[in-house]
């Protein structure tokens, strides 16, 4: 992925001030980590947000103040879902020479035969993976091919999922990703007795899904 570079001036608005800022059209955000003392910083709310909206968790962010970069990682977005916008976020900076500890997301690709021929539910246990590397060597995902998963019961564990040498991965390696899950409805059905004109009523339920949440945040406050 290419270098995204995001400018920023120093700032000394903090508190209930930003709400200004932000009617301006500017994002507060802060600097943290790899420093001397934390950088209040300001970013164009625009351009910011058109950027910010196409990296991951692991992504590296050069946050350019007054003629000097840091390289980050985005750490916290603060959004207001009702106006669908940006309130505030907090960048941690990083040395490209040590190994740092982040989350990666995960990304299922390909096609279950346990899901196309046996209408079982794929059941996703994580949603990302805790790692060790250096700050250049972070994935924007990881990829899990689910293809693998023939019949329902199968599943596959973080030891199946495969990453590159320089990346140490921190989760236990037995801990379940994601399983092939027999679906209610061929439970119910292959429990319905066989005598010719047995009839009942099969209660179907509803497979769980994730709900991505964010956190609304008082735009009085930063």
């Amino acid at each position: 992925m290419e270098k995204v570079v995001l400018k920023a001036t120093r700032r000394d608005v903090v508190g209930k001030q930003v709400k200004a800022m932000r009617r301006e059209g500017k994002l507060p955000a802060i600097i943290y980590g790899k420093l001397a003392e934390p950088i209040n910083i300001s970013l164009d709310m625009h351009s910011a947000s058109q950027a910010l909206a196409k990296l991951t968790s692991s992504s590296i962010v050069t946050i350019e103040v007054d003629g000097e970069q840091y390289p980050t990682l985005v750490r916290e977005k603060q959004r207001d879902f009702i106006k669908n916008r940006l309130l505030h976020v907090d960048f941690l900076a990083v040395s490209l020479t040590e190994r740092i500890r982040a989350t990666v997301a995960l990304r299922f690709t390909g096609v279950s035969l346990a899901v196309k021929d046996f209408n079982a539910i794929l059941v996703h246990n994580l949603e990302q993976l805790s790692v060790e590397c250096l700050p250049t060597d972070l994935p924007e995902y990881i990829q899990v091919d689910v293809a693998r998963l023939t019949r329902p019961g199968e599943g596959l564990r973080v030891r199946d999922i495969a990453v590159a040498d320089n990346i140490r991965v921190l989760e236990d390696e037995d801990t379940m990703v994601v399983v092939a899950a027999a679906s209610k409805i061929e439970e119910a059905l292959e429990a319905l007795p066989e005598a010719e004109g047995a009839e009942e009523e099969v209660s179907t339920g509803e497979p769980e899904i994730s709900v991505e949440r964010g956190k609304k945040e008082d735009e009085e406050e930063e």
